[in-house]
């Protein structure tokens, strides 16, 4: 098998048919890039730096490919016949935002490479937007919502980074003030008819049940087809069935089996999330047997009985504050312990064709993120917000790996899909509240 690595190197010049402002402009949407980051790579340089290296021919040619395309004069060098030294001290900060991280490395056991998301939001920075979007709320009486919605979203993808490449929220506010005002309508219309006729309020009532599995579906489709990663928008392909499985067949069938059925009802959940999701035309898959969760579930048994005892017998002695606080240190732990086990089983037993994802959520320190943000919040009446949201984001990326086989070039755009906010819209109304972690 050749071993010989190539390069792409560019020295910022474009090709005959395109101008400047539109390469540039081409560069920032293929690399989700910052203006500064793509200012930099047609800086005047002596050298044509290698803006992508440890390439084999075909990746090199598909990266040649998409790049000429987008006006950029690029051109395939070999490694092995360019000194190494000189490609390697090449500066970070000159390669666009889709190129592959420093720190990636194959895993000893194939052609993987890890692929660590990163956060890079900052809490004082999220303040300026935090503090904003709720002004201008209270001032248009809530319209801004929608807007301040959008941007939040917008924020925290475009500060997650994947491969060097940053996620996009492309839901128009639009969109959301229709579903926001339709669900308040609704919403309104219920309450009147609760104080005026309650035999059409319990029809109402009943109708609206078998209406929550096709909102739990338009909220998990909306919010997917508006989320994007290297301009390829996800999807959800849910069915209804599946949804009212979901909602109500095996919550009945659990409380039937006295809740020992807790554990496969959390499988089904999340292979309805992560079956139904789409990332261009290519579907998620949960690879995971149910006795997973049940060890998930006997360890949280087996850790709640151990702090119970320990609580009991602490009361029983006359010790009620130390039964206080070993039943207080029982409930936090088995907080973390689900908050991250969830998470982790989740994440750790997806896959996107032949890649897959390692989640290492640690419960303690998730709890002791949990508890210091919100002392944090209540001491500072709330203004501690935006950084308690940043560093929850940038524990949870900095625990989160993709572990990629090959590149992710191969994802194909499925056709475009529009979706209506009213299902979110009438969710959040109604409190229906849905996700897998």
């Amino acid at each position: 098998m050749s071993t010989e690595l190539y390069q792409i190197v560019f020295a910022g010049q474009i090709l005959d048919g395109f101008d400047e402002p539109q390469v540039k402009a081409n560069l920032k949407d293929l690399f989700n890039a910052t203006d500064e980051r793509i200012e930099r790579l047609f800086a005047p340089t002596t050298d044509a730096p290698a803006i992508k290296s440890n390439l084999n021919h075909e990746e090199a040619a598909i990266y040649h490919k998409r790049l000429t395309a987008a006006g950029a004069d690029v051109r395939i060098s070999s490694q092995n016949r360019a000194p190494a030294a000189p490609a390697k001290a090449a500066p970070a900060q000159q390669e666009p935002a889709g190129t592959a991280p420093a720190n990636d490395t194959d895993e000893a056991s194939g052609n993987r490479k890890r692929a660590p998301l990163e956060f890079t939001g900052r809490g004082g920075e999220y303040f300026g937007i935090w503090i904003v979007n709720i002004l201008l709320t209270i001032v248009t009486l809530g319209i801004y919502s929608a807007w301040a919605t959008v941007r939040n979203n917008q924020y925290f993808y475009g500060n997650t980074l994947l491969d060097g490449a940053s996620f996009q929220y492309l839901a128009s506010p639009i969109t959301i003030l229709k579903g926001r005002l339709i669900a308040l309508a609704v919403l309104v219309a219920y309450v009147a008819l609760s104080e005026l006729f309650v035999e059409a309020a319990i029809a109402f009532a009943v109708a609206f049940l078998f209406l929550v599995p096709w909102i739990m579906i338009r909220s998990l489709r909306f919010n997917a087809i508006n989320s994007a990663y290297r301009n390829i928008r996800f999807d959800f392909q849910g069915t209804y069935g599946q949804a009212f499985m979901v909602a109500f067949v095996w919550p009945l069938l659990n409380l039937l089996c006295l809740m020992l059925l807790t554990p496969l009802v959390l499988k089904k959940t999340h292979q309805f999330v992560a079956n139904g999701s789409r990332y261009g035309t290519t579907g998620f898959d949960l690879a995971v047997t149910t006795k997973a969760y049940y060890l998930l579930f006997g360890k949280a048994l087996l850790l709640a009985l151990g702090f119970g005892a320990g609580a009991y017998l602490s009361a029983q002695a006359n010790m009620p504050v130390l039964a206080a606080i070993i039943g207080g240190i029982g409930y936090l732990t088995l907080f973390g312990f689900f908050m991250a086990g969830v998470a982790n089983l989740f994440l750790n037993s997806t896959e996107l064709a032949e890649h897959r994802f390692e989640s290492k959520l640690g419960p303690a320190q998730m709890v002791w993120i949990y508890l210091s943000n919100s002392l944090l919040v209540v001491l500072t009446l709330g203004l501690f917000t935006p950084w308690a949201k940043v560093r929850m984001a940038r524990y949870r990326a900095a625990c989160t790996t993709m572990l990629i086989s090959g590149d992710l070039d191969h994802f194909v755009a499925a056709e475009q899909n529009r979706a209506s906010a009213l299902g979110q819209e009438l969710g959040d109304a109604f409190d229906v509240e849905f996700a897998a972690i």
